[in-house]
């Protein structure tokens, strides 16, 4: 029996020389055979290389045109299909129906890797309305609907559109108020354990810009979720480059408002302010997730949208419900 330092694996490095005790290891040509203690020119050969042959294998070049005319043109045929294609470099593959599965997954994971990369181990999520414009822009609006108006005192149409731009200037203040808060999360952002604390918004105009547009004049990144949808769409200049995501689903981007939240902060919006808040006050509700502070931003607003005392009358749902969530004049 050949000792360890003696085995004729161990010295070539054959993939059994942990178990391999034979003279001979039967994997090998019998021309790397040795005596013990001794060692043959042939031993000494160098390893093959990990990727280049001396001599090409016969699938390395195409059937020679000599042997088949028709063989380049049915070659390059083949090669330029999609089903020849791998899997991960065909972007249209994914994108059937059967695998749904797979593109769910990878809207989750790729927003899930790059907030962990990146540190973000906490978020404040701020809704609200993408109509709500800066003071400036509302006031011009409404200067140009008045000057419409005045050109057209009888136009109804235009009468409208002056009342709506000056309901839009007044609820201007809540832009001020959500780029203040934006800032107060901005400067709390290194102080929360278990990773950084930042606000985290849809990424879109409005309330959301004005969250994310204070924390980035102090320096201080925050996240925006966007969705794809029908129509083209931007994300506001104030997210941090590195944490826009551009989402597929909608369920798997409310997901990830929910995942790392410590509170939600909800300004005056409309279906799609209403749709996220109502979602976590049912989820809330049902414990599906922990109870986290829900702030209702604007009480004049709240208070003709949300009528939770009517539904407790009515039976909808138990008294204890009302104290979900909180509602208050301003941050």
């Amino acid at each position: 029996m050949h000792t360890p330092q003696h085995r004729p694996s161990a010295v070539l490095g054959c993939a059994c020389q942990e178990i391999c005790d034979a003279p001979h290891c039967p994997l090998l040509p019998a021309s790397w055979s040795y005596a013990a203690g001794s060692q043959s020119a042939s031993a000494r050969l160098p390893p093959p290389h990990p990727t280049a042959r001396r001599a090409a294998l016969p699938w390395h070049q195409p059937k020679p045109v000599q042997d088949d005319a028709t063989a380049p043109d049915a070659v390059q045929a083949i090669v330029q299909h999609p089903s020849y294609r791998e899997a991960d470099q065909d972007v249209d593959f994914p994108a059937q129906n059967d695998t749904r599965g797979v593109r769910l997954q990878l809207d989750y994971l790729k927003a899930e890797l790059l907030l962990a990369e990146h540190g973000i181990g906490h978020t404040i999520v701020v809704f609200g309305g993408t109509r709500v414009a800066e003071k400036r822009a509302a006031r011009r609006q409404a200067a140009a609907c008045a000057a419409e108006q005045a050109a057209n005192p009888d136009d109804a149409t235009a009468r409208h559109r002056l009342a709506v731009a000056r309901r839009v200037e007044a609820n201007s203040r809540y832009y001020d108020i959500a780029r203040r808060f934006g800032g107060l999360v901005g400067a709390a952002s290194t102080r929360a354990r278990g990773g950084r604390i930042t606000v985290m918004t849809g990424g879109g105009p409005g309330i959301m810009e004005a969250a994310n547009r204070c924390a980035h004049d102090l320096g201080c990144k925050s996240v925006g979720l966007n969705i794809s949808l029908p129509h083209e769409q931007y994300p506001n200049p104030h997210v941090a480059p590195e944490l826009c995501f551009s989402f597929h689903y909608f369920a798997i981007r409310k997901l990830h408002f929910l995942l790392r939240a410590r509170a939600l902060v909800v300004f005056p919006g409309g279906y799609g302010t209403l749709d996220e808040l109502f979602e976590v006050l049912n989820l809330v509700q049902t414990r599906k997730i922990a109870p986290l502070p829900v702030v209702l931003v604007g009480e004049a607003y709240w208070r003709r949208v949300f009528d939770p005392d009517f539904l407790v009358d009515e039976g909808m749902i138990d008294p204890e419900d009302r104290e979900l969530f909180w509602v208050r004049r301003n941050c």
